[in-house]
């Protein structure tokens, strides 16, 4: 859950949020290391008088080739790694789908005969006391823990996106298309998300709970909600 006056990321508590958080923290080294060079040139240039060796030389132009294309490639591999354990789904241990309203979510787990729910947010005017306004939802996703989750997201009406950013997850919600991501929770606990694609007056009104837990308690709410 963010902070008021927060300037990084929430607490990752998945394994593709942990190398989002690893890979914003090295390319932000390349980028202070880029800016870092530029100043040290700039400077030089102001307090020193310029040198017609420099102006032709072979050596500096090669330099200033060849050093861009190794940053790039020092930000292109680790993304590239990343890309593909995004899009990597290998014998999920549980099938989610979600499906985007306006403005609500319906949450399907296919691997159960009948648990089917619907989440809307709850109303600031009945919001117990303690929770978060606009984010508390009355029915939660509830996920066991350091299981291996495919989700599944499409649309009903207009676009929407499904989105947790402490789980690094945002998957558009398109109708017609069924898109899918994948999610491992490292810990138990709940990870609020909203929203992210603009789809209409109440945009700002159909957020996301999900709730993570030991494989146990997920056995007794899953067999509670299907009898």
């Amino acid at each position: 859950m963010a902070n008021h006056s927060q300037f990084g990321f929430q607490d990752a508590s998945s394994p593709i949020m942990e190398e989002l958080v690893e890979f914003h923290d090295h390319a932000l080294m390349v980028a202070l290391a880029i800016c870092s060079l530029v100043l040290y040139l700039l400077t030089l240039m102001l307090v020193e008088k310029l040198s017609s060796n420099t102006v032709d030389a072979q050596e500096v132009e090669l330099i200033w080739t060849i050093l861009p294309a190794i940053v790039l490639i020092l930000l292109a591999l680790p993304s590239l790694q990343i890309l593909y354990m995004m899009d990597e789904i290998d014998e999920p241990d549980l099938t989610l789908k979600a499906i985007g309203h306006q403005w609500y979510w319906t949450y399907e787990y296919t691997d159960f005969k009948d648990l089917t729910f619907d989440s809307y947010m709850i109303p600031t005017t009945e919001l117990p006391q303690g929770h978060f306004r606009l984010l508390e939802v009355d029915h939660r996703v509830v996920i066991p823990m350091e299981s291996h989750i495919r989700i599944i997201v499409t649309a009903d009406d207009v676009l929407h996106s499904w989105a947790v950013p402490t789980l690094g997850v945002k998957t558009d919600a398109i109708p017609g298309r069924l898109n899918q991501t994948s999610l491992i929770t490292t810990r138990p606990g709940i990870f609020y998300g909203q929203c992210s694609e603009i789809c209409g007056a109440n945009h700002s009104y159909m957020p996301i709970v999900v709730e993570s837990t030991p494989l146990s308690h997920f056995e007794s709410w899953s067999s509670l909600l299907s009898s």
